[in-house]
């Protein structure tokens, strides 16, 4: 998600330590003692400004949450959801989601979620996709045996992408859904681009795949 960059963004992320991790390469192999138990993890990378892992956050205040988002103006806007919100079961880190491994030790995340990730639709581009295989390694190290990946997305050809590259690397698609809003699923959270893109009309896909 690109927006305007945003005046005294870098000042109010470093403003607000409790909630923004300001050195991750510290957090590593330590994340239950930053949150203060052991509840499971779940990460969400690339995280917007913040709605879905704010509302996720207040559904299962029994989880914890890490938004990550590499883009300083976008997670100061994720910052003022979670203040406002005044959950205690979030942390955001602004880092890049191609280097996870950097910042969770093996087996410390339980679930990850991507979520209207950029398609990057060019072939040329193929690796900067999240779904591709060079991040998938990422993902399997920090996740225990059989974890799973959340997606979501509105773009079809990253969805057919992202579901051979899943079965390639010898994930299980567990559930698909190829178009959510339509289903019975119970539960969805929305993010800023899927409710805009639903109110159009457009087709959300889902899928929830296991390592």
């Amino acid at each position: 998600m690109r927006v305007r960059r945003r005046k005294g963004a870098e000042e109010h992320l470093a403003n607000n330590p409790q909630i923004v991790v300001l050195r991750p390469q510290d957090a590593k192999g330590n994340w239950h003692k930053i949150f203060g138990n052991v509840n499971p993890i779940h990460i969400e990378v690339g995280s917007g400004k913040g709605a879905f892992i704010a509302g996720m956050a207040a559904a299962h205040p029994d989880i914890n949450y890490i938004g990550i988002d590499i883009q300083v103006s976008v997670l100061s806007h994720a910052l003022d959801k979670v203040l406002e919100s005044r959950a205690d079961n979030i942390r955001l880190l602004r880092v890049d989601g191609s280097s996870l491994t950097n910042y969770f030790d093996e087996e410390e995340i339980d679930l990850l979620y991507l979520n209207f990730s950029d398609p990057w639709p060019k072939k040329k581009h193929e690796k900067r996709r999240l779904t591709y295989k060079n991040f998938l390694d990422s993902y399997k190290q920090i996740l225990p045996p059989h974890g799973e990946i959340h997606f979501k997305t509105d773009n079809r050809g990253l969805f057919e992408y992202s579901l051979a590259s899943f079965s390639q690397y010898g994930m299980t698609l567990q559930k698909v859904w190829l178009d959510l809003h339509a289903s019975n699923f119970e539960g969805n959270i929305m993010t800023e681009y899927e409710e805009k893109f639903s109110q159009k009309g457009q087709t959300i896909y889902r899928v929830e795949a296991r390592f």
